[in-house]
Formats: structure tokens, C-alpha cells, sequence
């Protein structure tokens, strides 16, 4: 049986709870930095993220790991991470875990 869109979003965002900040610690989801997870007809994957900052050297790792983080689900045939700073990210967008976690 076929899953829901439901399912297989859900499924792409525990899988990319799995995908750490490796500064903070901290799994990308929680830190709000995916602004989006589109997957099209085709199995297209596109992930839309930001970085807590402008330069951060980590972008092509973190990108990797994204990519690596979401092999095992079936309906995905490639994903793409694209990088974005708009909206700025601020720590507001960060879950109460991740708050708690980093002592904000």
C-alpha cells in the first residue's frame, strides 16, 4: 500500500532529526533551519534550509548529510538542498528542546 504525503513527510522530517548541527549540537529541525521539504511526482526531494550563519563553512557538510539522511526513504529518487537567507534565521525559530538544550 501506497504511503500518504502525511507519512512520507513525517518520515522526512525524523529522518532529518538525525541531521546535527555540528557547532551546536543540535539536529537541523529543532534549530528551525528547514523552511521546507518538497517532494515532487518525479521523486524529486528538495529541501529548503538556512544557516544559523551567512558564512558558515559547514554548508557543503551539511548539505551531505541531508542528502545522505534521506537515501533510505523509497518515494525519494534525488534530493536537493538549496540554501536560503530569507527570512533571516533567528534563534525564534529554534524548538523549546533546542532552547532548553543550549540554555536560552
Amino acid at each position: 500500500m501506497a504511503r500518504t504525503n502525511k507519512e512520507i513527510r513525517d518520515d522526512i522530517l525524523t529522518r532529518l532529526e538525525q541531521v546535527i548541527d555540528p557547532e551546536l549540537g543540535i539536529d537541523i529541525v529543532n534549530l528551525g533551519l528547514v523552511y521546507g521539504v518538497d517532494l515532487a511526482k518525479d521523486g524529486i526531494c528538495t529541501v529548503t534550509m538556512t544557516l544559523t550563519t551567512m558564512g558558515c563553512p559547514l554548508t557543503n557538510v551539511l548539505a551531505e548529510m541531508v542528502v545522505e539522511a534521506l537515501k533510505p526513504v523509497p518515494e525519494i529518487e534525488q534530493t536537493q538542498v538549496k540554501f536560503t537567507f530569507e527570512p533571516v534565521w533567528t534563534i525564534d525559530r529554534m524548538s523549546r528542546y533546542a532552547r532548553v538544550a543550549l540554555g536560552i
